[in-house]
C-alpha cells in the first residue's frame, strides 16, 4: 500500500460525494465512483490519522494507530440491520486503545458527514457501573474536575449523552448536573461545512491542539474504566 500523501484538507468533492450517495445508496452508483470515494475521502482521511498520529501517541501511547484499524469502512453490516443501505453515509477515524471495545472504552472520533465536521471524546456507550464510579469520582474530585470541565468547554466543546429520564439524587452543584445526569458521557465540537478550515491542513491542527485540551478529562475517563473494572 501506498504511503498516503501530506493532508491538504478535504475537498468539495469529499463532501459532493457524501451527498450524493445519501441519494444513491446502492451498488451500481458507487462502483462507477468508486475512484471517487478513494480520492476524495479515503485518501485525505488516511492522511489525516497519520497527521495526528505523533499528537496521539503523546496523548497515549497505547492508542491504535495503524490507519486501516482508525478508519471507518464505508460498507455498512447489513446482515443484522433493518436498513439495507449498502454504504455509509459519513466517513470518521478513532483513537482508541488497541484490543479494548468502545463501548466501555474512551476515545476520540472526528467524522465528516455531508451536514457537518464534528469531533469528540468520551465513554459512548459504558456500562451502568462505569457511569456509577464516574459519578462518584466527580464527587471526590469535584475542584479538579471542574478545571478539567471548564478548560473542556471552553475549547468549544459541549456535553453531550443519554440523559436519564429521572435525574439521580445528588449534593453536587448545578454545574456538575450536565456531566452526571446521563447514560453516557461525551463531549463534541460541530464544525459547519462552510469553515474553510476543513479545506486546509488547518483542521488538523485545530485536531491536535483540540484534542490535546481534552486530554486530562480523557485520563480521568480511562483512569475511571480501570477502577469499574
Amino acid at each position: 500500500m501506498e504511503a498516503p500523501a501530506q493532508f491538504t484538507g478535504f475537498t468539495a468533492d469529499s463532501i459532493l460525494f457524501l451527498k450524493e450517495l445519501k441519494q444513491n445508496n446502492y451498488r451500481e452508483w458507487f462502483n462507477e465512483r468508486k475512484h471517487i470515494y478513494e480520492n476524495a475521502l479515503l485518501k485525505p482521511f488516511r492522511s489525516l490519522a497519520v497527521m495526528l498520529t505523533p499528537t496521539m501517541h503523546n496523548i497515549d501511547p497505547q492508542f491504535e494507530l495503524r490507519p486501516s484499524k482508525m478508519l471507518s469502512r464505508i460498507y455498512r453490516d447489513i446482515r443484522f440491520s433493518p436498513n439495507k443501505d449498502p454504504y455509509k453515509t459519513s466517513m470518521w477515524l478513532n483513537f482508541q486503545q488497541a484490543t479494548t471495545h468502545w463501548e466501555n472504552f474512551p476515545g476520540y472520533f472526528a467524522e465528516l458527514s455531508d451536514e457537518h465536521f464534528m469531533t469528540g471524546m468520551g465513554l459512548f456507550m459504558p456500562k451502568r457501573k462505569i457511569m456509577d464510579v464516574f459519578r462518584e469520582e466527580v464527587d471526590y474530585s469535584r475542584e479538579s474536575f471542574r478545571e478539567m470541565a471548564e478548560k473542556t468547554l471552553n475549547a468549544g466543546f459541549e456535553v453531550a449523552g443519554e440523559p436519564y429520564k429521572r435525574p439521580i439524587p445528588n449534593s453536587l452543584p448545578d454545574f456538575y448536573q450536565p456531566w452526571i445526569q446521563r447514560k453516557s458521557i461525551y463531549v463534541i465540537k460541530t464544525i459547519p461545512l462552510s469553515d474553510q478550515r476543513l479545506y486546509s491542513e488547518a483542521i488538523a491542527l485545530l485536531l491536535m491542539d483540540d484534542f490535546a485540551q481534552i486530554a486530562d478529562l480523557y485520563h480521568f475517563m480511562k483512569d475511571i474504566v480501570k477502577e469499574a473494572q
